[in-house]
């Protein structure tokens, strides 16, 4: 069965409190009914509020894999988690980490969509869920979702078939590139494999270039 898309989230930026400061967040997104038009650095009706570390055509779109979800409510008992909890736009059934590669394109709906890096979550994640240890459970999970790269944009909605159009030559999967990342492995060819690609997201290129 052909991976798909199960539902489609957008949000804008929200102002929240920590310590008394408000500060913009774009985390916060809410299912969408019907079609949406996917363009080149977001959906329609989605926006990321601090665009020094989110957004951009590298991190477009941001897919984060169903088949978690029982896993984090087994982690965090009484905690409500919609669709779109994590602050994904594309929930999505059929496209793991390990079996999704940096580079690997994509079609869905009207659109062409590239993989480009697993997700790094910042310090508005443990403030969305209030929990000081989210960030570090995250990355300890593995379970990171993947940003994607608009190459054409187009309409999009629940329900539409994801189909692999092109399997990256390199083969470096995004727990790959996340364990490099993450010093799990310290694999020089993988490393080398990883920088080959062309779609490799420019910020991940650079963190990569520095380790050999």
């Amino acid at each position: 069965m052909s991976p798909k898309l199960i539902s489609l989230q957008v949000g804008l930026p929200r102002s929240v409190s920590l310590d008394g400061e408000q500060l913009p967040t774009g985390i916060f997104k809410f299912p969408v009914a019907g079609r949406v038009q996917m363009r080149e650095l977001n959906l329609d009706g989605d926006r990321q509020a601090d665009l020094t570390v989110h957004g951009g055509r590298d991190k477009a779109v941001y897919a984060y894999p169903s088949e978690h979800y029982p896993f984090w409510k087994e982690q965090l008992p009484g905690v409500d988690l919609p669709w779109g909890a994590f602050g994904e736009n594309l929930t999505t059934e059929g496209l793991l980490e390990e079996e999704v590669h940096i580079g690997d394109r994509f079609t869905i709906g009207g659109a062409e969509i590239v993989v480009t890096q697993p997700r790094l979550p910042c310090f508005k994640l443990n403030l969305k869920f209030d929990r000081h240890d989210m960030i570090k459970r995250f990355l300890a999970s593995h379970f990171t979702g993947f940003y994607f790269r608009v190459l054409r944009e187009g309409e999009v909605g629940a329900g539409d078939e994801i189909v692999r159009v092109h399997q990256d030559e390199n083969r470096v999967s995004v727990l790959d590139i996340l364990r490099l990342y993450l010093g799990e492995s310290n694999s020089s060819e993988l490393r080398n494999r990883a920088l080959q690609g062309k779609y490799l997201s420019r910020s991940w290129r650079e963190e990569l270039s520095a380790q050999v």
